[in-house]
């Protein structure tokens, strides 16, 4: 079996993992001088956030250089590095490619501002016409993601307002046009670049909104609310999509022990399951337990949708309870600690389910978003977008506490780039690794039994019966995962307890928590 069908990936957010350099920003030397505490923890992979060549109007997701290491994160050495000490613990690397749009400052991009309209350099975007007697409208109705249009108009070589370009993100990531060969070919040169370097597979951005409609029609329902995913918005999910995902196949099935892994945020399961055929995407993210509250039929109905999105065309299921977008469980779970009760009993279901696991770093601390940093501090660029409507997602991004009683915790000799809140201080690693009972200790031993014992071996899974407010499955290999989504504590069912995220008393399982038997 392939090891992306049941492994556990970490995904490392780089500015906010661990700084090597003292700049405040954490880089690729910090997630080298971490690899002991990631071989510790477990975990099969890493999935690195974008560390190209970047301007960082969005966190390296606006790419100026897709084949090469940032001088942020240390440059390309540093990776090289990474991949090397990695690889010697056993952990595989995989790393963010973002082919939906590149940085305003990309060569490409400011060859196409020169050239002019009509030109083979503007053809690599969606350069269009204004509508209007004028021009002065955009050519359609599309909103940004980040809040406002989709469309900037430019300053064309004679001084005056020419053609406007498509953004579905900021203005300084203009979406690339693949019906352009010269875009694949260049994508391909750059899988290959990092496959060739020992990269074992990537993340791809975006990856469900890489082809446009015909036209560009306008929405019906111009709805820019962040990563709210209507299966009908004609910025995303367009059935050119697919053929895009078989070229990207072609040259991943070079390196077979290499895996892609798709961003896709689409509902029905019929056409989420199209973009893990055998000749498309290995993985596609499935982001459904991630934006389900802690409540059992609505987690039940979220597993079973994730399985039979994926069955159906024999792919492996993906789970992820958070990432660098999405508010952290804990605090989406309610806070205090019926919120870190429930992210503990959560993660003990999500890794009894069959498939790969997607572990957002800082989650293993139980970390909650810090919805109150200073206004002066945000640089998600929402916040600007929004008018400062929005704050954006610099609350679940901020740096990760090593040790130490006192900010910045071991994350930086210097001032780290997001401030970290004081109170961290019981939740460092340090702390953690001290005491059995602490979150990072109960995933430290969630990885290893799942590694390790083979009833959780097999795709299958099978409801059990289990009291109202609960909610039950037996693994193929025989593990039984019982969950008390109440709030009182339940008498457990026969069988041998292997992991629990709360003391048992008397065979009762408390409130608000998980527990594997065997």
């Amino acid at each position: 079996m392939p090891w992306w069908r049941s492994a556990v990936f970490y995904q490392v957010y780089p500015r906010s993992f661990a700084d090597s350099d003292g700049d405040g920003v954490g880089d690729l030397g910090g997630l080298r001088e971490k690899l002991g505490y990631l071989e510790l923890l477990g975990v099969d992979a890493l999935w690195i956030c974008p560390i190209m060549r970047s301007p960082m109007a969005d966190g390296g997701y606006d790419v100026s250089d897709p084949r090469d290491v940032d001088p942020l994160f240390g440059g390309i050495a540093a990776l090289d590095e990474v991949i090397a000490e990695a690889h010697d613990r056993g952990i595989r690397v995989t790393m963010d490619l973002v082919p939906n749009h590149s940085s305003d400052r990309h060569p490409w991009f400011r060859a196409a501002l020169r050239a002019g309209p009509g030109s083979p350099e503007r053809a690599r975007y969606f350069f269009r016409d204004g509508r209007g007697p004028d021009g002065s409208v955009p050519p359609n109705n599309w909103p940004s993601i980040f809040g406002g249009p989709a469309w900037t108009r430019v300053i064309e070589a004679d001084g005056r307002p020419g053609q406007w370009y498509l953004h579905i993100f900021a203005p300084e990531q203009p979406d690339l046009n693949w019906e352009n060969p010269e875009v694949a070919a260049d994508f391909e040169q750059t899988m290959r670049f990092w496959l060739d370097r020992g990269v074992d597979g990537f993340r791809i951005d975006v990856a469900h909104g890489m082809a446009k409609p015909e036209g560009l029609p306008d929405m019906a329902n111009p709805n820019s609310k962040m990563f709210g995913h209507d299966d009908e918005d004609p910025r995303f999910n367009n059935p050119g999509v697919h053929e895009l995902h078989r070229k990207i196949r072609k040259v991943m099935d070079e390196y077979p022990h290499a895996v892609a892994i798709g961003e896709v945020w689409v509902d029905d399961n019929t056409r989420f399951g199209e973009y893990v055929r055998p000749d498309e995407l290995h993985l596609a993210f499935n982001f459904r337990l991630a934006e389900t509250p802690f409540h059992p039929d609505r987690i039940r109905e979220a597993v079973d949708h994730s399985l039979c999105a994926v069955t159906t065309v024999g792919a492996s299921p993906t789970w992820t309870l958070s990432n660098h977008d999405i508010e952290r469980e804990v605090t989406r779970y309610g806070g205090g600690p019926a919120g870190f009760a429930r992210a503990r009993a959560l993660i003990l279901l999500e890794l009894a389910l069959p498939g790969s696991v997607f572990v957002y770093n800082g989650a293993e601390l139980g970390l909650p978003n810090v919805d109150d940093l200073p206004e002066a501090a945000l640089q998600d660029p929402v916040w600007e977008r929004s008018g400062h409507t929005e704050r954006g997602r610099d609350g679940c991004r901020v740096p990760l506490p090593w040790e130490g009683a006192q900010p910045p915790f071991g994350f930086t000799a210097g001032r780290p780039w997001l401030p970290m809140p004081p109170y961290w201080a019981q939740l460092t690693v340090e702390r953690q690794l001290e005491r059995l009972d602490s979150m990072l200790s109960l995933y430290r031993m969630a990885i290893e039994l799942r590694s390790m014992r083979p009833e959780f071996r097999g795709p299958s899974l099978e409801w059990y019966g289990s009291p109202p407010g609960c909610l039950a499955f037996r693994r193929g290999g025989g593990l039984l995962c019982v969950l008390n989504a109440t709030d009182a504590p339940i008498l457990l069912p026969a069988g041998e307890v292997l992991l629990a995220s709360a003391p048992i008393t008397a065979r009762k399982l408390p409130a608000n928590s998980t527990a594997w038997l065997i």
